[in-house]
């Protein structure tokens, strides 16, 4: 049956009798008598309930959008399949919206950066590396036909000309083919909203999810785009911005390169990227008393000087206040004076890099990271080395017969399985906690473990770092503190203190969750054979998505409160993905891929339940 509907017309009759809270959207929150008359050779149908009348909403407005006036929409795509219809729409209509390019066809699309209104201006100022002549020629001749300016960057790049530019700030450029006579942008996934250019540890996780899509190529480029990165500006950036230099993000590139490697069995694509990858293993974790700390461990340490130029406006008043009325000066003032060096202030100082390192982090914010994040050796980041050390190994001795010419040096697997093994000692000496069973963060400071319990505890799984007893322990005794109606919390309730209006809630903690923390412990808990666990999370976490997205119009947000299962959070800048009218054209990046990847292992007869919209309490 295929409904033709004059689009303008129904559009409006729809939203007239749905829509009763104006938000353009249809959701169950609307009070309308939820049943919409139709026509099919001149018979009536009634299309009923809050998802099906929203799926013929979202149906006129992408017909809308390619320009026509009459809709033909069949009525399974009207009545589909919840897991079937959001599963279809990531994969045919999100990813693309979420895909962009750094040459004349996509950099308009980048423009935007509404983090703070002081980000944008009328010219998009373009950061180049200082070797990269194809790109510096490229954007320049561009800016004859765009509103950009093309700046070349320094050889060296300190904080202090990172500092010096904050007040400019724009896109750093990625790579650029060139194609016969065309130079052309490679494209890249942006998780979405206000975070619009590529991100660090975003993109491993988006690529994921590209690949169960069948989307290999995209997720190459990635890859690819991490190379050049590396190659160009030293590190993988928190994100492709000018104020993000000084810092990086967690590593998974290794893992990158070999899921995409397992695909494209291109010897030498991996070869190249293996070589990189190591570099960087060596060249930003690897250097004493940087992100490597005195005991062996690692640490994130983001350089730069002042306050992070991407946060909200008034984000650090709080911090500010105290230190402003001592010197008799309004915030706005003392800012000014701080930032221009006229006032010194070592406690500042100090504060600003945790905060930078938090970011660093990617769990930015966390009451698990709050003023120390610099002096931790954290579980999340140590498993992620080991990975990349069991990675080198692996791929070395299964790819390349055991040895790996990389300039004067011949590595072999066994080389890279001496460093993982350290580390794994290492970790069990300083992150393992024999008596509570599970993973902490280690104070280099103070030196002590934390007793914060967060989802990282769980990643040594995801790693294989654990071994068959402290995976048994660590599951007895992590899973049931954080599991929540959907999925995993960033922490337990009790770790996070009380909240009150000084000390508000950081929306990395209880009780929401996040897509990169399920994904990891999802494939942990398969690393050690807890099947049936797995399912139970994976579900829980599919159906808190599912439900949301039924009744709340195809809604996809960057993050849940899993001890709620919703999408509504508040915490700090709200929750990305929720703001849009009629439709989402993107959703979020790591939320797309959770929701494909979990679908990719959860076991048939879940998904019918999932579909069904079971509640996760009735199943397990």
């Amino acid at each position: 049956m295929i409904f033709e509907f004059d689009i303008e017309q129904t559009l409006e009759r729809l939203l007239e009798q749905e829509d009763t809270d104006g938000d353009k959207k249809i959701t169950v929150e609307d009070k309308g008598p939820k049943s919409f008359t139709v026509f099919y050779n001149e018979k009536s149908y009634k299309i009923k309930g809050t998802y099906h009348l929203s799926n013929l909403l979202q149906e006129l407005v992408i017909q809308k959008l390619e320009g026509k006036a009459i809709a033909k929409i069949p009525l399974k795509k009207i009545e589909e399949l919840p897991t079937d219809r959001i599963s279809r729409m990531i994969k045919e209509y999100y990813w693309n919206g979420l895909t962009r390019t750094m040459d004349k066809s996509g950099i308009k699309r980048l423009t935007s950066d509404t983090k703070n209104k002081s980000l944008t201006s009328d010219v998009l100022p373009v950061y180049v590396p200082f070797k990269d002549d194809i790109a510096y020629k490229y954007y320049t001749d561009l800016e004859k036909t765009l509103p950009i300016k093309t700046i070349r960057l320094p050889e060296n790049i300190t904080p202090e000309y990172v500092k010096s530019i904050n007040k400019s700030p724009g896109i750093l450029s990625l790579r650029l083919e060139q194609k016969e006579k065309e130079v052309v942008g490679i494209p890249f996934v942006v998780p979405g909203g206000r975070f619009n250019e590529m991100y660090g540890w975003d993109s491993y996780f988006e690529a994921v999810g590209l690949m169960v899509d069948g989307k290999v190529t995209l997720a190459k480029s990635m890859a690819d785009h991490f190379q050049y990165q590396i190659e160009h500006y030293g590190k993988i950036l928190n994100a492709n911005r000018s104020y993000y230099l000084t810092r990086t993000q967690p590593p998974f590139y290794s893992s990158l390169i070999r899921e995409v490697y397992e695909v494209t069995k291109n010897k030498n694509w991996l070869k190249s990227h293996l070589e990189t990858a190591i570099k960087a293993y060596e060249t930003i974790w690897m250097v004493d008393g940087k992100r490597k700390t005195e005991n062996g461990l690692n640490r994130y340490l983001a350089e730069g000087i002042g306050i992070p130029p991407e946060t909200e406006e008034g984000h650090f008043d709080a911090i500010i206040e105290p230190f402003a009325n001592k010197k008799g000066l309004t915030i706005t003032e003392y800012i000014e004076a701080y930032d221009n060096g006229s006032i010194q202030n070592p406690l500042l100082d100090l504060y600003f890099l945790h905060d930078r390192s938090v970011r660093e982090s990617g769990h930015d914010t966390s009451y698990r990271l709050d003023g120390n994040c610099a002096d931790l050796n954290l579980v999340d980041l140590n498993c992620m080395l080991y990975k990349y050390e069991t990675d080198f190994a692996e791929l070395i001795q299964n790819e390349f017969d055991d040895l790996f010419a990389m300039g004067d040096q011949t590595l072999t697997g066994n080389y890279w399985m001496k460093k993982a093994k350290i580390r794994r000692e290492l970790v069990d000496q300083y992150l393992w906690n024999a008596i509570k069973g599970m993973y902490f963060d280690y104070d280099t400071k103070l030196q002590k473990r934390s007793d914060f319990i967060a989802a990282t505890t769980l990643l040594p799984l995801w790693c294989k770092l654990a071994s068959k007893e402290q995976a048994t322990q660590l599951v007895k005794n992590a899973i049931p503190q954080l599991l929540q109606q959907g999925g995993i919390a960033g922490s337990t309730q009790k770790s996070i203190g009380e909240i009150s209006e000084k000390r508000p809630q950081r929306q990395w903690d209880y009780p929401n969750g996040w897509a990169p923390h399920q994904m990891m412990i999802w494939k942990g808990l398969l690393n050690y054979e807890y099947e049936n666990l797995a399912q139970e999370l994976i579900y829980r976490w599919l159906y808190m998505i599912t439900r949301n997205a039924v009744d709340y119009n195809g809604t996809i947000p960057e993050k849940y409160d899993v001890v709620a299962a919703t999408h509504k959070v508040f915490a700090e800048y709200g929750n990305v993905g929720t703001d849009f009218s009629y439709i989402t054209r993107e959703g979020f990046g790591w939320m797309n891929a959770s929701y494909q990847y979990g679908l990719s292992l959860l076991q048939k007869e879940y998904r019918s339940l999932l579909d069904k919209l079971e509640h996760p309490d009735h199943v397990f």
